[in-house]
């Protein structure tokens, strides 16, 4: 089940980028489970990992291989290759090995990714077999096939595809996003790859990365969950005949622009296919002190299982939001400044039940698809946005049947 429109765009090519798949069986024989990437010669490449102190073997291999320039990157669905020690992490170098004896390049330009179930040995031997299958796929509109061969619980393929003009020269960025569980990105389980034909130098391509990142990626969460091998990585062929984006620049600008937009956009999908998800939650936290604070007021109320629950049964059980604020640790927050809505509904004013709020209109919100709770605390200018989904059934039975 998902939540609103998820249908997946038509996605251009991105001259110097290709993509190829194929099925290596790693748990599953239905649908490609193994996806290569190739950058032209000259690409720029970024990413941002996740922070969990047991991240997988191969989130430790990519971050020794990305200041390598990297031209490729693995990237299998079925297998975390997470807390498998040692073996895990040899595991990992020996598929960017038989991706470089392919393609005539180096092991240490291969970015390794996984994702799937923790703790069971990766099987080299069968992705060794189907690296050359996903090599001869490879093209430049390879990706719808692509977004699927990331999947693991999704329910659909996520992309979207944004076009810019940089002095008069057309750009694209496409970008592909899996995950549906265990999302509390820290940088959910979460990878994302997004590629464009832009020229920009790395460093300026890993700023614009790390805060398109903060402001999307890690304002989500389905269940508080941080993963052992969240991704997102940014390519950028430099193959577009626009003039290179330097720092400070009004074509910079317009292009950390769109990459925020395509991220926000990439996560937002991560949401609306939540395990089990019925309902997208945007909660707003305005006139907070610091925006950390509107964050923590905003995950706090996220990460609540009882606010959670309450949507799915469009129950407008709005003690359970206020309980949340209260416990979210802001310092010498007054009470009666508080005020809630549910979409344009003000339930809590002066620090209790609005005297106009009326269950009715409470329901009438609460049986949307889509709803925002919006929370002023009135004590500064701060604004932030946290997206999540509710706690249905199915996502117990979904987590409860994952490895069978």
């Amino acid at each position: 089940m998902a939540v609103g429109q998820t249908q997946f765009p038509n996605m251009p090519e991105i001259p110097g980028i290709k993509l190829g798949t194929t099925n290596a069986g790693i748990k599953q024989t239905v649908r490609d489970d193994l996806l290569l990437i190739d950058m032209v010669e000259g690409s720029t490449c970024a990413a941002v990992f996740t922070r969990n102190a047991f991240c997988a073997a191969p989130v430790h291999v990519a971050k020794s291989h990305l200041s390598q320039q990297p031209r490729w990157l693995l990237i299998n669905s079925g297998n975390a290759n997470a807390g498998t020690g040692l073996q895990g992490y040899e595991d990992a170098k020996t598929t960017c090995q038989d991706v470089a004896v392919e393609t005539g390049g180096k092991a240490n330009q291969v970015l390794p990714f996984s994702t799937g179930v923790i703790g069971q040995p990766l099987r080299v031997d069968k992705i060794r077999a189907a690296i050359p299958s996903a090599y001869q796929a490879l093209n430049q509109l390879g990706w719808d096939k692509a977004a699927r061969a990331i999947m693991t619980t999704d329910t659909f393929p996520k992309g979207v595809s944004k076009a810019i003009t940089l002095g008069g020269h057309n750009i694209t960025i496409n970008g592909i996003s899996k995950g549906a569980g265990m999302i509390q990105p820290d940088m959910a389980t979460m990878l994302a790859f997004i590629a464009t034909d832009a020229k920009i130098a790395q460093p300026l391509l890993q700023s614009c990365l790390d805060t398109a990142v903060e402001q999307s990626f890690n304002r989500i969460t389905v269940d508080g969950d941080t993963s052992t091998n969240d991704a997102c990585v940014l390519m950028a062929s430099g193959c577009s005949s626009a003039p290179e984006i330097t720092v400070g620049s009004e074509s910079y600008q317009v292009f950390a622009d769109a990459i925020m937009a395509v991220s926000k956009q990439l996560a937002e999908l991560i949401i609306r296919d939540g395990e089990g998800a019925t309902k997208l939650m945007r909660i707003v936290v305005e006139q907070a002190l610091t925006d950390e604070e509107a964050v923590r007021v905003g995950k706090t109320i996220a990460h609540s299982p009882l606010v959670k629950t309450a949507f799915f049964a469009s129950d407008p059980n709005w003690g359970r939001i206020l309980a949340a604020v209260g416990r979210a640790g802001v310092e010498n927050m007054v009470l009666e400044d508080v005020q809630l809505f549910l979409d344009d509904v003000c339930i809590v004013r002066n620090g209790c039940c609005a005297d106009d709020y009326t269950e009715a209109a409470g329901q009438r919100v609460m049986a949307q698809e889509e709803i925002t709770i919006t929370v002023k605390l009135r004590r500064g200018q701060a604004i932030q946005e946290v997206l999540t989904c509710d706690f249905s059934y199915d996502y117990v039975k979904i987590n409860a049947e994952y490895r069978t």
